[in-house]
């Protein structure tokens, strides 16, 4: 095992070999990015399935799905602060092995319990993942031009992933059963491990940085209290002193770590970063843009098999014009990004998502399909056009040095967005009884529907302030901004 992950001294060369290179590397790191989407996407097709199968309900459904997403959200900055320290291939490499074997251990879980528990172990190979390969491809592409279309591939992998995920889901779980979601990642995270060792090069930062326990243990808390109070105050109502308890610990707990980090000599997450306007609106619109996609893939998906009645393949393919819209648009915002900036594709990515929710508002029980596909082909294409520029507006302008931590703050932005995500929406669908049965009764499925107008309406505002975001930390005044700070860091 030491062999395999003993990173070996790989030189890319300069002129068209160095090209093909830098492709590859680019292919192997992207991979890192699909495996990691296609786990959630993958995963909510086959919710209503864990549902009905381990006899649970909403909550614990929402832990399924947000517990990984709160371990992630919570280590990735360390992971990426790790791997400036020990050296990026090698940290990738440990977290392919990791969430290779956390996902097969979650197919075995015999009860939602064990596989809240599993779960958590999978987000920690899961973090090593993404931040990493974000800062080997910072650092293997050096030309500006070369690395925004970089991080434009990088990130419209997202889109692919979304396209695929509730397509192979629905087909897994209709003929193979819901373990299965977690078998797909088994021999691709092998695959990708003997690539790695061959062909991407190893690099850390100059000066290696010292691990911010205190600062670490304080974000862990923060959104470990947050994310289990929002997801328990539907059920425990929002005044009980436990509820109170943990919102007062997560507001503790944050304004602890901010003074913290404004003090520490080599703090986890640097306040000067936020000191750029476009670094802080990539970190904003992340937050949002992934809270509507987490909370759009979990609402939709309990829609469309309990209350429509649809198979988890069907559900899947329901869901295409969002995702292949994900897939489609992706792209187009990483050439936009690269001819003309981030400002087009931020701006009218957040006009489409408040569009195609706002669609989704007047959502009943028998609301056409027409309709379903105009909402959900609008909200794809907000967040295929949101997602690449915000890598490539928070990573640029970051120094090479620090390119892991900056890459796993933005990262970790969009992790927070979906834990929010899946747990605020999933509070607000809580006034709508859902039943361990494939499908709801007519009366209740009347009552879901209208629960998921407030998501909905939650999503409208999300889409608005992301275009306004956007329009404002990417004008000239901005960017000369973010340059000094870079120059300053």
């Amino acid at each position: 095992m030491s062999a395999l992950l003993t990173p070996r001294d790989i030189v890319i060369p300069e002129g068209a070999a160095g090209r093909s290179r830098r492709l590859v590397v680019l292919l192997i790191c992207s991979s890192s990015l699909f495996l990691a989407y296609l786990d959630t996407t993958i995963l909510n097709v086959a919710l209503p399935t864990i549902q009905r199968d381990l006899h649970t309900g909403l909550a614990a459904l929402q832990w399924v799905a947000d517990v990984y997403l709160l371990v992630l959200s919570a280590l990735l900055i360390l992971a990426g602060s790790t791997a400036d320290r020990i050296g990026r291939k090698r940290l990738f490499m440990v977290g392919l092995i990791w969430f290779s074997a956390g996902s097969l251990l979650c197919s075995f879980a015999p009860n939602v319990e064990s596989l809240v528990v599993l779960r958590m172990l999978q987000a920690v190979g899961g973090s090593m993942l993404t931040p990493v390969s974000l800062s080997i491809v910072r650092n293997v592409f050096t030309d500006p031009k070369e690395r925004a279309q970089a991080l434009g591939i990088w990130s419209g992998i997202f889109g692919v992933a979304s396209a695929c995920g509730p397509v192979v889901g629905g087909i897994l779980v209709s003929e193979v059963g819901w373990r299965s979601v977690f078998w797909v990642n088994v021999p691709v995270g092998i695959v990708m491990l003997l690539a790695a060792r061959r062909y991407v090069p190893d690099s850390k930062a100059p000066r290696a940085r010292r691990i911010d326990v205190p600062g670490q243990l304080l974000m862990i808390v923060f959104l470990g209290t947050l994310t289990y109070a929002v997801i328990e105050g539907p059920g425990w109502g929002w005044a009980s002193p436990a509820i109170l308890v943990l919102f007062t610990v997560a507001v503790v707990s944050l304004a602890a770590f901010v003074i913290l980090e404004r003090r520490h000599p080599e703090p986890l997450l640097d306040p000067r970063f936020f000191r750029s306007p476009p670094f802080t609106g990539a970190s904003v619109i992340a937050v949002l843009a992934f809270l509507v996609m987490a909370g759009f893939l979990f609402v939709a998906t309990l829609y469309l098999q309990q209350v429509r009645g649809d198979s988890p393949l069907r559900a899947g393919l329901s869901l295409l014009p969002a995702t292949a819209m994900i897939a489609v648009w992706a792209p187009v915002a990483g050439q936009l990004n690269g001819r003309f900036g981030p400002r087009i594709p931020l701006v009218l990515g957040g006009v489409f998502m408040t569009a195609g929710a706002a669609v989704l508002t007047g959502l009943s029980a028998s609301t056409s399909y027409g309709v379903l596909a105009l909402g959900f082909a609008l909200l794809g294409a907000g967040l295929g056009l949101v997602n690449p520029p915000i890598t490539n507006t928070g990573v640029s302008g970051m120094p090479p040095a620090q390119a892991g931590v900056a890459g796993a703050v933005i990262s970790a932005t969009r992790q927070l967005g979906q834990v929010l995500g899946v747990a605020v929406m999933g509070a607000m669908l809580s006034v709508g009884a859902v039943s361990g049965s494939p499908v709801l009764s007519a009366a209740a499925g009347r009552t879901f529907a209208v629960a998921t107008r407030a998501p909905w309406w939650l999503a409208v505002a999300c889409g608005a302030l992301i275009a306004l975001t956007g329009w404002i930390t990417t004008s000239v005044k901005a960017r000369e901004t973010a340059r000094a700070v870079a120059e300053a860091s």
